[in-house]
């Protein structure tokens, strides 16, 4: 699909204009994963809210929604799109606050830390935001996992460390050490620092299947937990599971500077390595000091 923006926040996609509803939509889809819940959200019918998603899915010749259990889930076509959506505000947007792009568990943590700055904090993946970044379009770049820096010998700043743990359901095999995960079936999550876990994995001569893989750590924890035959392996910050390659998996969340014209930008930084680490350890991450 080719996209192009128009107006203050309408998207024409191969010759077709969507505009600020769709974004809405799909924004409130994607957090509530639920057609009812979000059109109460948005003041209107259900009847309303699905002809409008309908009405996309025709225009656009593809499908961005799909049932999954008693909810509704953006599909890899919704997503990109709102991701569009997304993007275009930020560079529409003129404001002095530190526009913040980056993963969902970096992006995450921001937004729960109180800070006495005004920010504008949008979730993706690492790599989405990293695009973001390259163009200009924000202050500062988030990541979830240092990869990308590393492999472009970028400078980053860690503010807390983080690992990895291996979710499963409550029916699934009970594993108690290393060797139990041998011929299990994983979901994998995009742009996570699960690279590690699958190296360890490796490392210890373990023979695994990433049977699925999804753009979100939160649906990839919804599948194994409704599947007896799926594990996976997430952040510690956001979810109980095994610690079983705690030490394998340690990593940093991280931040990059990416615009040196607003002083509060570096400001913000200093609040990160320093006020902001008590905070930080109330959220479930280790803190840098």
């Amino acid at each position: 699909m080719k996209f192009e923006s128009r107006g203050l926040i309408s998207l024409e996609i191969d010759g077709e204009i969507y505009d600020y509803k769709l974004y809405q939509s799909l924004e409130s889809l994607s957090r509530t994963q639920s057609q009812r819940k979000s059109a109460k959200e948005l003041n209107i019918s259900h009847t309303v809210f699905n002809r409008r998603l309908l009405k996309a899915e025709d225009k656009l010749g593809v499908k961005i929604t799909q049932k999954v259990g008693n909810g509704t889930v953006l599909t890899t076509d919704g997503l990109g799109l709102l991701e569009e959506f997304r993007k275009y505000l930020i560079q529409i947007e003129k404001t002095t606050s530190i526009n913040i792009a980056g993963g969902h568990i970096s992006t995450g943590l921001l937004e729960s830390i109180p800070a006495p700055f005004n920010t504008n904090i949008y979730s993706s993946s690492d790599e989405d935001a990293f695009e973001l970044a390259k163009r200009g379009v924000v202050d500062i770049l988030t990541l979830d996992d240092p990869l990308i820096a590393y492999e472009r010998d970028i400078n980053f700043m860690p503010i807390a460390y983080d690992y990895l743990v291996l979710v499963s359901s409550p029916e699934s095999r009970n594993v108690e050490s290393i060797s139990d995960l041998e011929g299990l079936d994983f979901v994998g999550v995009s742009g996570s620092a699960q690279r590690l876990a699958w190296n360890s994995l490796r490392h210890y001569d373990i023979e695994f299947n990433i049977t699925e893989t999804v753009n979100s750590q939160f649906d990839a924890f919804k599948m194994v937990r409704n599947s007896k035959n799926l594990y996976t392996f997430l952040n510690a910050s956001y979810f109980n599971g095994n610690e079983l390659l705690k030490y394998d998996t340690q990593h940093v969340i991280s931040v990059i500077k990416v615009n040196d014209d607003k002083p509060e930008i570096d400001e913000f930084i200093r609040f990160l390595l320093n006020d902001a680490q008590k905070s930080i350890e109330k959220e479930g991450f280790t803190p840098m000091g």
